[in-house]
């Protein structure tokens, strides 16, 4: 497949940390939230591998906050989710699917408890700002909504614990997983929770104050060297194997979140107002009739920018969404939209590619 330039420009920022990036090493970037996220530093395969035994500083402003805060926060975050954050600590995160009226995904952000009047939303890829302004200007809410000047760097991997220890001391071992404190760099304080899109371990730094940031990404790597640490990005191979689903590539605005395997997240027996919860009512009383799924396929490479069908005999029963090759299964996998009855594990699938019939099996999430 060819490559191509990204041409930059106003509405397709860099991000404080780009010429650390560039000078790295980056091979790849896609667009994130109007923004330049870094999508590879070479093989997938290596930096997959690197990721699991050591430890990576990513360039992840492009994970972007919107901020509401004012006497109606609470309110307004709780309408735009299907989570019921009622009992929600200032300190905590919290993964909440955000809904419209239809009880479809509009985003999977993290949310942060800042004050009892005052969240974060860290969002995924789309417009979340809009949506939110729309619902507070219909209900008359007491809010102020915009996007913080916050870029966020992530150390992840079994090793970032050590690099965080060397720079914040012991005291950062004892955050727990979610949770999210201040914690002090050469005088300026920073925001860290024990979070990252990976399962290998780590933190997200929340960093407001530019120049401390970039002399902070500086300093990680200047004490990592003994940990052989690596500018990275979100892997590939490593969320796929994960089950770590993506907004815009596994999922998007015609999928509600039952769908997405997301029910731990919806809670409707309570007296809490949020869009969309009468459908998802129904939803729930009905039965889904299709789910996200892995597919493992018998092929060595597959390269996607559009869903593919999949086949049981000459039925379609799903697309399959997202896709690499998985070294630790020595084949692709993938998610995969898998309607019922056929969403079941070790069901037999098949796939139309390059005029060739791929066959495959239908599994369980996560792969790893």
């Amino acid at each position: 497949m060819k490559n191509y330039l990204i041409a930059k420009s106003r509405r397709l920022r860099s991000t404080p940390y780009t010429s650390r990036i560039e000078k790295q090493g980056v091979t790849a970037y896609t667009v994130y939230n109007h923004m330049l996220l870094p999508a590879a530093f070479g093989s997938l395969e290596e930096s997959c591998d690197h990721l699991k035994k050591d430890v990576q500083v990513w360039d992840v402003a492009a994970e972007r906050q919107v901020e509401i805060v004012g006497k109606d926060a609470a309110k307004l975050v709780q309408l735009m989710t299907c989570r019921d954050l009622s009992k929600s600590k200032i300190g905590r995160c919290y993964y909440c699917p955000i809904i419209d009226e239809n009880g479809k995904m509009v985003n999977d952000p993290v949310i942060l408890k800042l004050d009892e009047n005052r969240f974060w939303i860290s969002i995924a890829d789309s417009d979340v700002i809009f949506f939110a302004k729309g619902l507070a200007h219909g209900h008359k809410f007491d809010v102020n909504i915009f996007e913080p000047n916050v870029d966020i760097i992530a150390v992840q991997g079994p090793k970032s614990f050590a690099l965080m220890e060397k720079i914040f001391g012991k005291k950062i071992l004892d955050l727990k997983f979610f949770g999210f404190d201040f914690y002090d760099f050469q005088g300026t304080k920073h925001l860290i929770a024990r979070s990252g899109w990976s399962k290998q371990g780590g933190f997200e730094i929340y960093v407001e104050n530019t120049s401390s940031g970039v002399q902070l990404y500086d300093k990680l790597f200047e004490q990592g060297k003994d940990l052989n640490v690596k500018a990275g990005c979100p892997n590939l191979i490593e969320r796929i194997e994960s089950g770590l689903l993506s907004y815009g590539n596994d999922f998007d605005n015609n999928d509600n979140p039952y769908e997405c395997g997301f029910e731990k997240y919806v809670n409707l027996d309570n007296n809490i107002e949020f869009l969309g919860k009468e459908k998802l009512k129904d939803i729930k009383s009905k039965g889904i009739e299709r789910k996200l799924m892995g597919v493992i396929l018998d092929l060595e490479k597959l390269s996607i920018t559009k869903s593919l069908d999949i086949y049981e005999k000459e039925k379609k029963i799903g697309d399959l969404r997202s896709a690499c090759f998985s070294p630790y299964f020595k084949k692709v996998i993938g998610i995969a939209m898998i309607s019922e009855p056929f969403c079941k594990a070790s069901q037999t699938v098949y796939l139309n590619i390059d005029g060739k019939k791929v066959s495959g099996k239908v599994c369980d999430l996560p792969f790893i």
